[in-house]
């Protein structure tokens, strides 16, 4: 897939970063990700698998502004993760109206409930937020497209695990992608709930 089938936007946003061509990881993925499969996606680092996760949302939100509720959710590791892939997300999306909204420890739960509920399209967080602000009515599912867990390998322990896996239980339909360098029992574990149907593409 080349970058001329996206749309005007986001060529755009390509155009002025200076990114002419798919790396060979992203040629492979983005048709695959387009077609709206739920995917287990492995690559080595420096990939590109970051720039695709942020390419694909930004191409599957249409990269516009709609409505209130979040269409994508991302799983990340921590507040870092968060924090440094809000910044890529807002290197795209400088002339969009898109919303890209991190949740982390700070500030107060009841603050960040509130600013989603103006309207975020994009929510980045950890499982443990995630599940934190769904609990208290702070997440609607309801016009969710994509579910995404960047760098799935921070997914180690119980805890973690069960925290991903609570809101894809309530989520109705959804297209679901799982970014990983290498896989663990806990990546795998996935199966059981919403990675069912899920196809499997690795790059060496």
């Amino acid at each position: 897939m080349s970058f001329k089938k996206l749309n005007p936007p986001l060529k755009e946003a390509l155009e002025r970063l200076g990114i002419e061509e798919p790396l060979p990881f992203q040629k492979k993925i983005l048709p695959k990700i387009k077609s709206g499969r739920d995917l287990y996606i492995f690559a080595p680092e420096n990939s590109g698998k970051t720039t695709a996760l942020v390419i694909s949302t930004i191409q599957k939100l249409e990269s516009a502004a709609f409505e209130d509720a979040p269409r994508a959710l991302i799983y990340v590791k921590d507040k870092e993760a968060a924090k440094e892939l809000e910044k890529e997300f807002k290197k795209f999306t400088r002339y969009m109206d898109l919303r890209i909204f991190s949740a982390y420890d700070e500030p107060d739960i009841e603050v960040q409930k509130v600013a989603i509920y103006e309207g975020v399209d994009i929510v980045i967080a950890t499982p443990k937020k995630l599940f934190k602000l769904f609990s208290i009515t702070g997440i609607n599912v309801s016009q969710l497209k994509l579910l995404i867990v960047e760098d799935a390998e921070f997914i180690t322990n119980t805890g973690i695990f069960n925290d991903l896996i609570r809101i894809p239980q309530h989520i109705s339909k959804c297209q679901y992608l799982v970014f990983a360098s290498e896989t663990n029992s806990k990546i795998e574990r996935l199966r059981d709930s919403f990675m069912a149907r899920a196809e499997v593409l690795k790059m060496k």
